[in-house]
């Protein structure tokens, strides 16, 4: 069958994907991984960048024999994608992504950091911050927040995908993003859609950031059509 790899998210895990990857498993020969310092992976030596996150892929495919994968990548693990598209092309051969940030500045990126206080989430989410200890152990989720902190004020200062590098891109693109995002705008996305070379843009109806908030059965609809081979 088709590989089809999973990229998840910012705080998130390979676990988060799960229900999609139950979806999509009659299909294709899903794959998922965790990044570097998520779901119980240890914290990496170097902070936490999209291209330390790249090479965790890069030595996944190596370890599984890959030569060539399609990837859908949600949020982070778009940014991800897109990172790989560009800097290593034949390893990527079409990617979709959902809910991913494209509109990266100091602005952007404070807005989203003030988010990312350990302190702020034990406060007023505790039930939020239990299921991030328990999804990231044994590292200290407070530890995975202040990374993923620190990586968006990188990316806010030095954005890797932008008006000169994503039109560099050739592989096709399908950016996807809900009409209710309060993350991602759907201004920016149609930003990063006219930027593509191969790109086409899915706004999905009534729908919000979050992954589980997604209709599972609409997502697996438009993935299958967006990976179907194109007729000769």
């Amino acid at each position: 069958m088709q590989h089809l790899l999973l990229l998840h998210g910012a705080l998130g895990s390979a676990e988060t994907l799960q229900p999609l990857q139950e979806a999509l498993a009659p299909h294709y020969t899903v794959h998922t991984l965790n990044f570097s310092g998520h779901g119980g992976e240890p914290l990496p030596q170097a902070p936490f960048r999209i291209e330390q996150f790249a090479a965790d892929v890069l030595r996944y495919l190596d370890r599984c024999d890959l030569l060539q994968v399609d990837v859908f990548g949600y949020s982070m693990g778009g940014y991800v994608a897109l990172y790989l598209a560009l800097y290593h092309p034949a390893r990527i051969k079409c990617v979709f992504t959902l809910a991913t940030k494209f509109a990266w500045s100091p602005e952007t990126a404070a807005k989203e950091v003030k988010l990312l206080q350990p302190e702020k989430i034990q406060e007023k989410v505790p039930q939020f911050a239990s299921m991030l200890a328990k999804r990231h152990a044994p590292t200290d989720w407070q530890d995975v927040v202040l990374g993923t902190a620190d990586m968006m004020q990188h990316l806010g200062q030095q954005p890797l995908l932008t008006a000169d590098t994503l039109p560099n891109i050739n592989a096709r693109v399908r950016v996807c993003v809900g009409d209710r995002d309060n993350m991602v705008s759907v201004e920016e996305t149609s930003w990063a859609f006219r930027l593509l070379c191969n790109g086409s843009l899915l706004v999905l109806p009534d729908t919000r950031h979050p992954l589980e908030m997604a209709d599972t059965k609409r997502l697996l609809q438009e993935i299958r059509q967006f990976f179907a081979p194109l007729p000769v």
